[in-house]
Order: structure tokens, then C-alpha cells, then sequence
């Protein structure tokens, strides 16, 4: 028999080209974050929480919804108030995806800056209030990094792995245990600057 305690697996969508040129909005994706952490919302709510009018809202949950990344909840909705729901919890995708359209390259490209931008953004905030935070939670949060010299493939793999392991905490994760708190974790892979690099090192010929 089935596990009827198990929570049901994070719907995940891979980003077609129609989709990703209609997600590379700054507020679209501001809307499609907003729905997905926060759950189902009106166009009003929206507006409010992200400092717009309920027009642009309006406007722009319709042209996420027509590519299929939000939908109607009709559950919710009453008379003429419309609720939305993000229809993911996921999106994935891979750069190469789009190098066959220049137009979804940069919509992508753009994507991915907005990401940066936004982490940026949030390490900000932190910096400005973590003082009011408990020495466990300062400790907890954080940012580190590490160097090392592998493959391609072999980064493929630790990424893949490294995923694994945050699905399974977010599986497990309780939201109703005490002192839970929301959190955002970011996983990033970049190749090191060409001036940070070592020098080569000498060859047994080149040795003194």
C-alpha cells in the first residue's frame, strides 16, 4: 500500500521558449514567486504585496496564465473576485535549452541576471537585520564557498546530487515544528575568474 502520509511530489515544469520569453518580466516573475511561496492570491493582494496597481497585475497574471505557468483557482474565487495559483512549485531548465533562439537566449539570460539581482537583494536585507536574529539562527544562515578542478560531468553529478539532498530536507520539512522558519537557498556553480587562477605549475623540465 501506498504511503498515505507522503507528501505529494513538487509539480515541476521545464521551461518551453513561448514560456520563458513571457516569464522575463520583472514583475511576472515577482508574481509567479509571490504565488508560490505565498500561496493563491487575488490580483488586489498581489498588487498590495508587490507595491502595483491592480491593472499591471491583472494584466500580466493573464499573459503568465496563457503560456500555463499560473491558473484560475476556482476553488476560491467568488463572484467577480479571481483567485491565481502559481500551476508549479518548480521550474528547471538548462541554458542550451534556447541557443537555437536568440530571442529565448536572452529572455533567459535575462532570467538568470534577475536571479543574481535578486539574491543580492535578499543577502542586503539580511546584513541590515540579522542583529535582531538569535545567535542559533546567525549561526545557521550564511554563505561559504569552495574551490576545486573537475569535468563537466563530474560537476553534473555533484549538482545532481547536492539537489537530492535539498529535495529530501524540503520532503521532511515540518512547517508546524517550533522555531521553523522559511528559508531560500541558493545553489550556484561558476567557473573561477581567469585572473584568480594558480599559475601552471612548472613542468619537470621547467624545475630548478
Amino acid at each position: 500500500m501506498e504511503n498515505e502520509g507522503a507528501r505529494p511530489a513538487p509539480r515541476a515544469v521545464r521551461l518551453s521558449h513561448q514560456q520563458v520569453r513571457v516569464l522575463a518580466h520583472p514583475l511576472r516573475t515577482r508574481l509567479l514567486g509571490a504565488l508560490r511561496v505565498r500561496g493563491p492570491a487575488t490580483a488586489t493582494k498581489l498588487a498590495e504585496l508587490l507595491g502595483t496597481n491592480t491593472g499591471a497585475t491583472s494584466y500580466h497574471l493573464r499573459q503568465l496564465a496563457e503560456v500555463g505557468l499560473v491558473a484560475e483557482d476556482s476553488e476560491l474565487g467568488t463572484g467577480r473576485q479571481r483567485f491565481w495559483r502559481a500551476a508549479h512549485d518548480v521550474t528547471n531548465w538548462e541554458p542550451t535549452d534556447f541557443d537555437d533562439d536568440a530571442d529565448a537566449r536572452a529572455a533567459i539570460e535575462w532570467i538568470e541576471g534577475e536571479q543574481v539581482r535578486q539574491f543580492a537583494e535578499i543577502a542586503e536585507r539580511w546584513f541590515a537585520v540579522r542583529h535582531e536574529w538569535s545567535p542559533a539562527w546567525r549561526d545557521a544562515f550564511g554563505m561559504g564557498d569552495i574551490f576545486m578542478t573537475i569535468p563537466h560531468t563530474r560537476l553534473e553529478a555533484l549538482k545532481a546530487e547536492l539537489w537530492q539532498i535539498l529535495d529530501r530536507y524540503r520532503e521532511e520539512a515540518d512547517p508546524t515544528e517550533p522555531g521553523a522558519e522559511q528559508v531560500q537557498i541558493y545553489l550556484a556553480a561558476l567557473p573561477l575568474p581567469a585572473d584568480l587562477r594558480p599559475a601552471t605549475p612548472p613542468t619537470a623540465e621547467e624545475k630548478p
